[in-house]
């Protein structure tokens, strides 16, 4: 069975392929978590989050959103001391502060971030070198973030979280779930043929 390029044989990497990545994903509190697990990412590599998710939810609370934004300095000490998850100050405070940038949203995370998915049909990626790291729309998403007070969410970060909740599908061509998900993707263009067509 043939997967995105990404993917190596460890397993949870391929159940998060096979069963998560790409797949349209909804609720506030869930794509709070999406957005925290990809703002922790920056700078490691995503089998280190997977490895941690677990401890990361506990810790969390579940991503509740009105929890996490009612924290005080006790819990960043708390979470600083947890050496479950990726004990970085500054991720950890914005994980906060996030929480509460999301809880005075008056239409709601879901329906914010989602309004930066890309409308109409996408080319598919034909191999990995053709996904890209960034988009005009995470550009348009992590500005718009920012200036309502959401912090490490860089277009980089806010397009692996398009790609991580189905908000675009980066599945490449020869991926088994290429074909499995929402429509409006195109397959690449076919390889151009030298001479005069058949």
């Amino acid at each position: 069975m043939q997967r995105c390029g990404w993917v190596t044989s460890a397993p949870d990497y391929v159940a998060y392929h096979d069963e998560e990545w790409g797949t349209p994903r909804h609720g506030d509190d869930a794509l709070y978590e999406r957005l925290t697990l990809e703002a922790f990412q920056s700078g490691l590599s995503w089998i280190t989050i997977l490895r941690k998710r677990e401890n990361l939810r506990a810790a969390f609370d579940g991503f509740d959103i009105d929890t996490v934004a009612a924290y005080g300095p006790a819990d960043v000490e708390r979470l600083m001391a947890d050496a479950g998850i990726v004990r970085n100050r500054a991720k950890v405070e914005a994980a906060i502060a996030n929480a509460a940038a999301a809880q005075r949203l008056d239409e709601g995370l879901d329906a914010l971030l989602w309004s930066f998915a890309p409308t109409g049909p996408r080319r598919r990626p034909a191999s990995l070198a053709d996904v890209p790291a960034t988009s005009a729309e995470s550009v348009a998403m992590a500005k718009d973030l920012k200036r309502r007070g959401f912090r490490f969410v860089g277009p980089t970060t806010a397009y692996a979280l398009m790609q991580a909740t189905g908000m675009v599908d980066d599945h490449v061509a020869t991926c088994w779930r290429a074909g499995s998900l929402p429509r409006g993707l195109r397959p690449p263009d076919p390889p151009a043929q030298e001479g005069p067509a058949p």
